[in-house]
């Protein structure tokens, strides 16, 4: 079954530990090996040998730096003072993207419109690929920009635009433009603005790391496609309080807008109180099935819950479920679903599926 991942941090990763994607996971994790503390930068989850072996077809690919009051420590360069410097950094990484679909075309693909997403799954699609003999296929990357500050004002959404940006958040922390992660607040003037820009040229909204009022407000306005890339469900969190995770209210009227969620395993989104340092084995693959299934349960069928990793984004191997040790073991969900009573064709919708009918609806038709 394919994988579409709706969320990796790939740039940033590129930029500032100068990671390899073409290299596997643990020729990675090798060379790595005491060369920044362990508490900022965890053993890397990804690696082109690794989505050959998952059959990972397509990543939502990041464009993502974080204010100067989040900067994790002095050697951070992905951190930004005002909107300038956002800017010149979300370009950076946009570059990068570009830069590695040029001098690696038979490993990643930048994916703009749906012609391009339909020439890179015909080669996925081929009867039982083996990449064990040399059969292997070029990963698509689709530009996702996360925080949105980079955006100096909406009249430039047509320059990130054609440079392939094709979803939009406009959250991490809280923004100009509405509330975000432990920074609650509504839809601003500013955000109200951006949103109207960004329905003119079909871009997705992402929700994910919205405050839940200004992802009201998004939904009752943004008249484009809507989605969470990467978010899980508050009400199998009990105890938690973070405005991080999808309220049911919230998933409610995604699934009334025809949105798709991608479940992110990270424990601690998935074991209330687990926090980074505790031991991974107190988290399982049942824990990622039980966020899908309550997405299914909320929707009525399949056809709305996906998979948004944010691996290799702040955390790596040490903080996701036993069972993973490289992205292509999120194969190993295929037996869990099959076991709760969902369907072949169910499990491909979520390992994949569902995201790839979403970027055929959203996708310009293109050459």
């Amino acid at each position: 079954m394919l994988i579409v991942d709706a969320h990796q941090d790939l740039a940033w990763n590129m930029l500032t530990y100068g990671r390899d994607y073409t290299l596997s996971a643990a020729e990675t994790r090798r060379r790595e090996v005491g060369t920044i503390e362990i508490k900022y930068k965890e053993d890397t989850l990804l690696g082109y040998p690794d989505y050959q072996r998952g059959q990972v077809a397509v990543v939502f690919a990041t464009l993502f730096v974080a204010p100067e009051r989040r900067r994790m420590a002095d050697w951070e360069t992905m951190c930004y003072r005002d909107f300038e410097e956002a800017h010149r950094l979300y370009r950076r990484q946009l570059e990068a993207y570009q830069r590695l679909a040029d001098e690696h075309a038979d490993r990643f693909r930048l994916l703009q419109t749906r012609s391009q997403l339909d020439s890179l799954l015909d080669g996925w699609q081929q009867p039982n690929p083996n990449p064990t003999d040399g059969q292997e296929q070029p990963v698509g990357l689709v530009v996702l920009m996360e925080g949105a500050e980079g955006v100096r004002e909406p009249a430039e959404l047509d320059v990130w635009w054609q440079g392939g940006v094709r979803l939009i958040g406009p959250a991490w922390t809280g923004t100009r433009y509405c509330g975000g992660t432990n920074e609650p607040g509504p839809l601003t003037k500013e955000g109200f603005a951006l949103l109207e820009a960004m329905a003119e040229f079909g871009f997705t909204l992402d929700l994910s790391h919205m405050d839940e009022t200004a992802a009201l407000h998004a939904l009752d306005f943004y008249p484009g496609p809507v989605v969470a890339t990467h978010s899980n469900a508050r009400g199998l969190l009990k105890g938690e309080d973070s405005n991080r995770h999808l309220s049911d209210r919230v998933i409610q009227r995604l699934l009334e807008r025809d949105g798709v969620i991608g479940i992110v395993p990270f424990n601690s989104f998935l074991l209330p109180g687990w926090k980074q340092g505790d031991h991974r084995e107190d988290v399982t693959l049942q824990h990622i099935v039980a966020h899908i299934d309550y997405v299914c349960q909320m929707a009525g069928d399949a056809q709305h819950a996906g998979l948004g990793t944010d691996f290799d984004g702040g955390f790596g191997w040490q903080s996701v479920p036993s069972g993973i040790d490289t992205i292509a073991d999120l194969q190993k969900l295929v037996p869990l679903l099959a076991e709760k009573g969902y369907s072949e064709l169910d499990s491909a919708a979520i390992l994949g599926q569902n995201w790839l009918n979403h970027l055929r609806q959203v996708l310009p038709g293109g050459l």
